[in-house]
């Protein structure tokens, strides 16, 4: 079975609008494109309920009832439980939250490794902390193919390092990294694994049991939602921080690592991304009463195929040229790049 392209791109508003409805996009590293279910959440929020949530009135109600569709939904897309996840403005904040939510846990002279293959999100806030005495590491990429090698990353880690941060997927060279031996060699040493998932998570429906990883995180904004970030972490990971948000809200899970406060319409609008996945499952496959995860894992499937036959199709024609170095793997395969 192949990915029906026109059904898909008949879910989002922009391909029927006059100025757009001709494009091929290419900017999906900035933001995706938003399906109509995103939006008619997003603009029912607005006109019918913008309101405080969750306090007395029907409306007030309404609301709150919204915004916890969009939490619950978007733990079972995760595979996660709705208490380990916090929906806050952006992946870059959601990090630098996390840092600091961490901070009491580091003395001086402890280790943190960073990538030079990550985002900045998962590099500057974690580099802050020098200035409190810790020391960065940095596991560096291969000079000839921009590759992070796990024997590196075995010769930086030791009994001092405390937290390991890594990208799923490269944004360099388009690689999935081999996060579960990431974390088991972290975790021998007691370290935490801090795993970046925002160039991953537009591409392969994550499973946040299935890596052990402490914490994950990815942006809604480049997964057909509204600008926000998701931050996941294990109940055991969790603990270990300290609240960030208002005193009061130290024992909301939503709250305790989102000082802003939740964007109500933002997060009421998520639901709709697991709305969109429904809809691509049943013209797919038909109906199912399995959960969303795997629905959505099942139309990824057909969705990283796709990809991967549009990609090889520029691969083969880039890698026949004398001109132009390809770094990373020169093939696109569904799981590997």
């Amino acid at each position: 079975m192949e990915l029906d392209v026109n059904f898909v791109r008949a879910q989002f508003p922009a391909f029927k609008a006059e100025e757009t409805k001709d494009w091929a996009f290419f900017e999906n590293a900035g933001g995706s494109y938003v399906p109509a279910t995103v939006i008619d959440r997003l603009q029912q929020f607005f006109v019918e309920h913008k309101v405080q949530p969750y306090s007395f009135s029907g409306l007030s109600q309404k609301a709150g009832e919204e915004m916890d569709e969009s939490y619950t939904a978007i733990a079972e897309l995760l595979n996660a439980r709705e208490d380990e996840i916090t929906i806050g403005p952006s992946t870059t904040l959601n990090f630098y939250v996390l840092a600091q939510s961490l901070r009491h846990l580091l003395k001086v002279g402890d280790e943190i490794i960073v990538t030079n293959q990550d985002h900045e999100a998962n590099i500057g806030c974690w580099r802050r902390l020098s200035e409190h005495g810790i020391i960065i590491r940095e596991w560096r990429v291969g000079k000839a193919d921009a590759e992070l090698d796990l024997n590196d990353l075995e010769a930086l880690i030791n009994e001092k390092t405390k937290i390991v941060c890594c990208t799923l997927c490269s944004n360099l060279v388009a690689t999935f990294n081999d996060m579960k031996s990431i974390t088991e060699m972290a975790h021998r040493v007691g370290a935490l694994v801090v795993a970046d998932g925002v160039s991953y998570a537009p591409h392969v429906i994550p499973d946040v049991q299935s890596w052990d990883v402490d914490f994950y995180a990815y942006s809604t904004y480049k997964t057909f939602g509204t600008h926000q970030g998701v931050l996941w972490g294990s109940s055991d990971a969790l603990k270990k921080t300290e609240g960030q948000g208002h005193y009061f809200n130290e024992e909301k899970s939503r709250y305790r690592l989102n000082p802003s406060g939740p964007q109500h319409a933002q997060i009421g609008a998520l639901a709709g991304i697991t709305q969109y996945f429904d809809n691509l499952y049943r013209h797919h496959f038909g109906d199912s009463d399995i959960g969303i995860h795997q629905k959505a894992v099942k139309v990824f499937d057909l969705v990283e195929a796709h990809e991967a036959n549009l990609a090889n199709q520029l691969l083969d024609y880039l890698k026949n040229r004398d001109d132009i170095r390809i770094l990373g793997q020169d093939h696109a395969t569904p799981g590997k790049r």
